[in-house]
């Protein structure tokens, strides 16, 4: 890990991220966060007992790493306002914006940077996420272990060679816990319709999408073979599948997903022409 981590933008995920880190056993010392609300700044440092700023350029100048968290519609503004310091300096950065792609941040931080673009998910807010990163080519070895040590702080890590993928992981685990809570929600639904309370309906449905992804990371076996497993010939859980296949629920998936990655796309052209 890097010595000095300046987090611009301290925003959920940075919290998620700065939480991580020390829980993991980063000193807080090492980590500084900026943000233009005081009340913001204060309690993350209240919470966390790293120091803040309004300044992001004097973060910036005492920084090994900078984490960029800010919102992506303001990121040119800000990586411009950095574009010295960086140049100056050469850190590694580390983008958490969704869809800004690399030759646009580039761009804009003045070209040749050592940059992470990086795909976190909401649960990453629970130490539960997902993270796709992508490394262009002034990346050193080092500063590739170092950008997946701080994500995986975070959870899981998973890098793509190529960038074009991270449209895919966007419409896959980036956009993906909404998918499994409209599930969730569509369950509880049909179990009140059946006659159960709502906090019943709502339990077992928790515990048993938790209870279904705990099996899933844990065994060696893949997902359709653990479902073969549990759907016994004649049975009940047979009759409900037949009914999701019959009603198309692949198809359903695979154009979600399709739609989201087009969509991904399209606000990746729009974010560079902003």
């Amino acid at each position: 890990m890097t010595d000095h981590i300046a987090f611009i933008g301290a925003g959920n995920m940075a919290g998620a991220l700065i939480a991580g880190l020390i829980a993991d056993g980063t000193p807080p010392e090492r980590l500084i966060a900026t943000d233009p609300s005081v009340e913001k700044c204060e309690a993350l440092s209240t919470a966390t007992g790293i120091r803040t700023l309004q300044d992001n350029r004097e973060a910036a100048a005492e920084a090994d790493s900078i984490v960029l968290a800010v919102k992506p519609q303001i990121l040119r503004q800000v990586a411009r306002e950095l574009t010295e310091q960086i140049q100056d300096r050469r850190p590694l950065v580390i983008s958490i914006a969704a869809g800004v792609r690399c030759d646009s941040l580039q761009a804009w931080l003045g070209g040749d940077v050592p940059l992470v673009r990086t795909m976190p998910n909401t649960p990453a807010m629970i130490q539960a996420g997902a993270t796709v990163l992508y490394a262009t080519r002034w990346v050193s070895e080092e500063q590739r272990g170092q950008a997946e040590s701080l994500m995986r702080a975070v959870g899981l890590t998973q890098w793509v060679a190529d960038e074009a993928l991270m449209d895919a992981v966007t419409a896959l685990s980036g956009s993906g816990p909404a998918y499994h809570f409209l599930i969730m929600e569509a369950m509880e639904n049909a179990a009140r319709e059946l006659g159960l309370s709502a906090e019943t309906a709502h339990l077992l449905t928790l515990q048993t999408a938790f209870g279904a992804a705990r099996m899933a990371l844990e065994s060696s076996e893949s997902p359709e073979l653990l479902r073969a497993r549990v759907t016994s010939p004649g049975g009940t859980t047979e009759r409900a599948v037949r009914a999701l296949e019959e009603g198309g629920i692949r198809d359903l998936f695979r154009n979600a997903l399709e739609a989201a990655r087009d969509r991904s796309v399209e606000l990746s052209v729009d974010m560079g022409k902003a």
